[in-house]
């Protein structure tokens, strides 16, 4: 059972975010922005590699808390800043994304706010990351 108390700690998340993760999701969403898959197209727009879906790391930070919700249909608002992209290198390593997250408000109303934090290489990539959910 998730325990509602402000402070409470989620249990964190790490991704291997792989080029053929991008791929898969290129797939599901349709956005094939070749900035997502091809090295030299991202190096010539002036990337330093190919980026993951600024969408998918949204994904990856709401699984945070739906895996620790009783009930993934309690999450009722999630909302992201992206600041800075996910660089995503070749090879089965891929890029390490590391999910923190915890209950940072408890309201009247039966929500609660859960603060999201999404690092990767020690650097945010995503910001003012809130969940909100129902409590009961």
């Amino acid at each position: 059972m998730s325990n509602f108390e402000v402070g409470t700690e989620l249990p964190p998340l790490q991704v291997h975010v792989t080029r053929d993760m991008l791929v898969r999701y290129a797939g599901a969403s349709l956005d094939f922005n070749p900035i997502h898959w091809n090295e030299h197209f991202a190096k010539d727009v002036g990337l330093p590699d190919v980026i993951g879906h600024g969408m998918l790391t949204m994904a990856l930070g709401g699984r945070v808390v739906t895996d620790w919700l009783d009930d993934p249909g309690q999450l009722i608002d999630y909302s992201v800043r992206f600041t800075r992209p996910v660089v995503v290198p070749y090879g089965d390593e891929g890029a390490l994304v590391e999910f923190s997250a915890k209950v940072g408000q408890v309201r009247e109303d039966g929500t609660a706010r859960i603060d999201i934090v999404a690092k990767f290489d020690g650097k945010a990539v995503l910001g003012k990351a809130q969940s909100v959910v129902r409590v009961s």
